[in-house]
């Protein structure tokens, strides 16, 4: 399968790329920086490209049976380009012949009650607003989407972290998942195994799910 992963050079990003490498998936990664991607393998092609900018990654993409969106703001200082990505990629991809796009989302939008999410905790810390309201928004741009591209947001645990990769993990919808003993959480590897699972069971189409312990 031929994937083209934007944001390959993010925490994220790195270990999606891995995990689809190692499964013997063929990845193009569309990249701002690609001098920053060290890794040699044969079935990787890094590109120059902007997920802001359609016409830096159109050609590149072309032929690519899911691309996969692994994006921020953080580096520029602009969470509100989270949602305006979903909005460029939404448009570009159809061009590009790609109609299948999984989204890595964040867990803020999460309910933990009717109504309530985990960004509306009061105690949710500050400095993560701002992007965790960019990829609420950027949820909102894919519901409200009546285009071609079938779509996955993947909303991870409300702790995701560098860990052991174990293979397992549990599928929700929109509320928070916990443990037995109340805590939502999942490894980063094992984020990465439920994100290559969706690509290569191609289900959970035109809706939002969770991943967590």
């Amino acid at each position: 399968m031929k994937i083209a992963l934007f944001g390959a050079n993010g925490h994220l990003g790195r270990v999606i790329l891995q995990e689809a490498l190692q499964r013997g998936h063929e990845v193009v990664a569309i990249a701002r920086d690609p001098a920053r991607l060290v890794l040699d393998d044969p079935k990787l092609t890094v590109v120059a490209g902007n997920a802001g900018d359609s016409a830096s990654f159109g050609k590149a993409i072309t032929g690519a049976d899911v691309a996969v969106a692994s994006l921020s703001g953080r580096r520029d200082a602009d969470s509100a380009a989270v949602p305006r990505y979903a909005r460029v990629l939404l448009d570009a991809l159809p061009r590009a012949g790609v109609a299948r796009l999984v989204w890595i989302g964040g867990a803020g939008s999460l309910e933990v009650a009717p109504g309530v999410r985990v960004i509306d905790d009061p105690n949710f810390p500050a400095a993560w607003k701002p992007e965790a309201l960019a990829q609420a928004d950027a949820l909102q741009v894919f519901r409200e989407s009546n285009g071609v591209v079938d779509w996955t947001y993947i909303s991870p645990a409300a702790l995701i972290e560098p860990g052991e990769r174990s293979g397992q993990y549990r599928i929700g919808g929109d509320q928070l998942l916990v443990d037995a003993e109340g805590i939502s959480r999942i490894s980063i590897a094992d984020y990465a195994v439920a994100v290559v699972d969706r690509i290569e069971k191609d289900d959970a189409r035109r809706t939002r799910i969770t991943v967590a312990y």
